[in-house]
């Protein structure tokens, strides 16, 4: 998939014109302030960029999961957060659609910037309903998406409007899609995917589509050990899936058939109880007692995994290899990380990484940045891997 199979700001004549935009603005919060400013950040470009060329710039964000109207959730303090940051006013209009919105719009001059309501506040929203629609579209002259992580949802905001004015994708939504199509659509290969995680059970379209698209499918994470008890091995206490080592298997058999190859931990660091700097020592695969759990992988599998990352050229990871947030079970996952950002610095690898837990175990790696791209969206990502069209980003294709 290339650039230009997309509409982006490059095609739009934004002076004069009212542009709707849609942003993710979903942020967590604590007493009024946002805590974890990354989704912010990542519009600034567009909202810039648009306000420069003389667009009026509309905003439209969800925050939570509000069941109708909720004083709890108003965008009023996100809106002081964004002007905060991008260094200039943006105006919070306390309405989505109808006489307020519509006055605050008409009000505005060429380079204003206004963020609107709360979208959720309206069931019109989720249900992409067409009059919800008409009178978001009436408030603008083009749409422009720049919410990847909203993207695989077929919302009002989402994707109703790109049916209804002339739309586009914003310089994030744009970077996202083509990091992406790098990866998966048109890859220098060989192309290694890293996938942890607890469960198999929520990432069975993403190892059934990967095995498809990729040369080395590494497994860590409380998966492998659905994967190790699919073999006959022991696990022990650990996290494991027993229902489904017969999935298991079948994903190794269509991995064979594809060309496939999949890497399983061949050593772990095994502990009686989940918690931090428990008891711990490290194992053959098939040397962990009766009472003990699997929390990471261990040194021999990470020199074998780091091996192979040497003689690839695309990585693409979603998932940790252990229990990160308890040390000393962060240490596979850290020295993975870092050792396919260093290939990444080096110009060797194209590595991209997305998925909650996998930004917070690189972000804990300090590798986050070193990576190709980081992902800040989390289902988004996930069904792109999966390999399921996002109806957001499709209304946006040529």
């Amino acid at each position: 998939m290339t650039q230009s199979a997309f509409r982006t700001l490059d095609d739009a004549d934004l002076a004069d014109k009212r542009v709707l935009v849609r942003v993710d603005l979903n942020v967590p919060m604590d007493n009024g302030r946002v805590t974890d400013d990354t989704r912010i950040i990542a519009v600034l470009p567009t909202i810039r960029e648009i306000s420069e060329k003389g667009g009026k710039v509309i905003l439209l964000a969800h925050f939570g999961r509000p069941k109708g109207e909720d004083p709890k959730l108003t965008l009023a303090p996100i809106a002081r957060e964004v002007a905060d940051r991008l260094g200039r006013p943006v105006t919070f209009v306390p309405a989505t659609i109808g006489p307020v919105a519509e006055e605050a719009v008409a009000a505005m001059a060429p380079g204003d910037i206004v963020l609107l309501e709360n979208t959720r506040f309206h069931a019109g929203e989720e249900k992409n309903d067409p009059a919800f629609v008409e009178a978001l579209a009436k408030l603008g002259d083009l749409y422009v998406n720049d919410a990847f992580a909203t993207a695989h949802r077929a919302h009002a905001s989402t994707e109703g409007l790109a049916h209804h004015l002339p739309a586009y994708a914003g310089r994030c939504m744009q970077e996202e899609i083509e990091a992406l199509a790098r990866a998966l659509e048109a890859p220098q290969r060989p192309v290694m995917a890293v996938v942890g995680g607890a469960k198999v059970s929520s990432k069975l379209d993403l190892l059934g589509n990967l095995v498809k698209k990729v040369d080395l499918l590494v497994i860590g994470g409380g998966m492998a050990n659905t994967f190790l008890a699919a073999e006959g091995k022991d696990v022990g206490k650990s996290l494991c899936e027993h229902d489904l080592t017969g999935t298991a298997r079948e994903i190794v058999q269509k991995a064979k058939d594809a060309g496939c190859e999949i890497v399983l931990p061949v050593d772990a660091v095994v502990a009686k109880d989940f918690k931090a700097h428990a008891e711990h020592r490290v194992v053959p695969v098939d040397g962990v007692a009766a009472d003990e759990m699997i929390l990471d992988a261990g040194p021999a599998s990470v020199e074998h995994v780091i091996a192979k990352l040497a003689g690839v050229k695309t990585v693409v990871w979603n998932g940790p290899f252990g229990a990160f947030e308890l040390e000393p079970f962060d240490i596979a996952t850290v020295a993975v990380a870092k050792a396919a950002a260093d290939l990444t610095q080096k110009g060797d690898i194209l590595s991209v990484a997305g998925g909650g837990d996998t930004v917070a175990a690189l972000n804990h790696a300090g590798a986050a940045q070193e990576f190709s791209y980081v992902s800040t969206a989390g289902g988004a990502f996930l069904e792109w891997l999966e390999g399921k069209a996002l109806p957001g980003v499709e209304a946006l294709r040529r």
